[in-house]
């Protein structure tokens, strides 16, 4: 099934009719300088907001080293160049689906199908089957993938970087599982389904990015948010446009008791989440401010639903 655009339409959630629904919260988060500092170390805007205090040039090497590690992963496991030369940009994983016939692909030789142009089916389903692989690479994490030397370096990058940054990293990483109610099962599902009494309040996290689809696909991998934000929650904008986007979330996230957050820095996700009229929470990653990490709290995100949706009749105390 198609929707008009073209682009094939995702899993809806439904319920019963028989059964009361409960609230759902689908925060939609940018990536960098949002969950990820990366542009503003490369470009020395973050340590330029603490006026000396922050090392720039280590906060240059740093964001180098990050670009370096990500480039390494798209072109090494996750067919970024062969992608690339094809010059197809998906806004998700599964905007190919209907060309994947299912093929076992454990004997398939990625190097030698001659993936390329024209734009047409039998190149479509070739891509479909690197999108198949991609995913479960993802829901296999890189501890499964990289080899020990790797990991070590990734490790002590990570540390290196939430060091330097004050814990940004870790802290937006313990905010999205707040946000996420602690609920893996929930975190983990593309259509949420409420048939448990104790299942009142439910939460989703959907990272809408205007970088290419594999290259997010990747930062959420080595940020360590891909146990937060699943594979098929992840949106590229880069061509469609944040506010299509969006359009695609909320008919994908069918709700009688639906909110949606948008949470970003840029003026892309605030010009969307106006015309969606979502609320959206600005981040800024300058010391003196609340809204960035850590410092935004849920008792702050709650306002910002209260102002367009009201204030909800059963508190349970998150917000």
């Amino acid at each position: 099934m198609s929707s008009e655009d073209g682009m094939p339409k995702q899993e809806t959630q439904g319920f019963s009719s028989s059964s009361i629904p409960p609230k759902l919260d689908v925060y939609i988060w940018d990536m960098d300088e949002t969950l990820i500092l990366l542009n503003s170390l490369l470009k020395s805007s973050y340590a330029e907001g603490f006026n000396g205090l922050k090392d720039a040039q280590k906060g240059v090497e740093i964001g180098k080293m990050w670009e370096n590690l990500i480039l390494q992963l798209c072109d090494d496991y996750f067919f970024y160049e062969q992608i690339e030369n094809l010059n197809y940009h998906t806004p998700f994983l599964d905007a190919l689906a209907q060309y994947d016939d299912g093929r076992d692909l454990s004997n398939y030789d990625f190097n030698q199908d001659d993936l390329g142009p024209p734009r047409d089916d039998g190149n479509k389903r070739k891509l479909a089957y690197r999108h198949r692989v991609i995913a479960q690479k993802y829901l296999q994490g890189l501890h499964n993938i990289l080899d020990h030397e790797m990991l070590k370096l990734w490790d002590e990058l990570y540390d290196k970087t939430d060091e330097y940054t004050d814990r940004w990293l870790s802290s937006a990483r313990s905010f999205l599982k707040e946000c996420s109610g602690e609920n893996k099962d929930l975190v983990s599902s593309i259509a949420l389904v409420s048939n448990t009494t104790n299942a009142k309040h439910q939460h989703v996290n959907v990272l809408v990015t205007s970088g290419g689809l594999i290259p997010s696909l990747v930062k959420c991998l080595l940020f360590r948010l891909d146990s937060l934000i699943t594979h098929g929650n992840v949106y590229s904008s880069c061509v469609v446009g944040k506010t299509q986007c969006f359009q695609w979330i909320k008919e994908r996230f069918k709700h009688p008791n639906v909110r949606f957050c948008v949470i970003g820095d840029g003026w892309e996700e605030c010009q969307a989440a106006e015309i969606m009229r979502w609320p959206f929470i600005r981040i800024d990653p300058r010391p003196d401010k609340l809204h960035r990490f850590p410092g935004l709290s849920l008792t702050t995100v709650g306002h910002y639903f209260a102002v367009v949706y009201g204030s909800p009749n059963d508190e349970n105390g998150e917000e």
